[in-house]
């Protein structure tokens, strides 16, 4: 099975686009944007409850611990919130109340007394068509995440730290997600000119 596309910045931006003109386009947005900026997988993204990403205070936690049970192999993790992410999140949040505190972050527009928020299926047909309507090839609800992994490495954060903020429990993991182009490869042996002094 061909793995995600990555999806560029100009593609992530049209896939926004799209997003702008859909009847629950801020809700819609964040999804998308927590793979992206998080790299949080489906099932993260549906499980996230609000007192879990909201202080005491009500403002957004800079790290937030994901419960076993909404998460891959049934183990907690900490996930930790960027400074632009966490503008996205507080404003989604202040525009759509809950007086639950354990309610999903992206509430279902079918909820009810016994699911209020997605299932990690339903969340992942959502992004999936999401890029079918902006017409991006290969792009999955997967793409997010793997691409938050593939631009941690091309920005120089060691494998490591990725496998961490990815939740990974091998490195090989990690590893298989990080995509790597000819653009990169040459600019890898250039960086032997500049080191040379022969």
């Amino acid at each position: 099975m061909p793995q995600a596309k990555i999806v560029s910045e100009q593609e992530l931006k049209r896939a926004l686009a799209v997003v702008a003109a859909r009847r629950f386009a801020e809700r819609d947005r964040l999804a998308l944007l927590m793979t992206h900026w998080a790299g949080l997988r489906v099932c993260e993204v549906a499980a996230l409850t609000r007192d879990r990403v909201l202080g005491s205070d009500g403002s957004v936690l800079d790290e937030v611990l994901l419960a076993p049970d909404g998460t891959k192999g049934s183990k907690g993790r900490v996930v930790y919130i960027n400074s632009k992410l966490k503008k996205e999140i507080a404003a989604y949040l202040k525009r759509h109340p809950s007086p639950r505190p354990d309610d999903p972050v992206l509430l279902s527009q079918k909820a009810n007394r016994k699911r209020r928020g997605f299932s990690a299926n339903t969340l992942c047909q959502l992004i999936n068509g999401i890029y079918k309507e902006a017409g991006i090839k290969g792009a999955s609800s997967h793409s997010g995440r793997r691409g938050f992994i593939t631009q941690l490495s091309n920005a120089g954060i060691g494998v490591k730290v990725i496998m961490e903020l990815a939740g990974h429990r091998q490195l090989g993991t990690t590893q298989r997600y990080i995509e790597v182009t000819p653009d990169q490869k040459r600019k890898a042996v250039e960086v032997l000119t500049a080191l040379s002094r022969t």
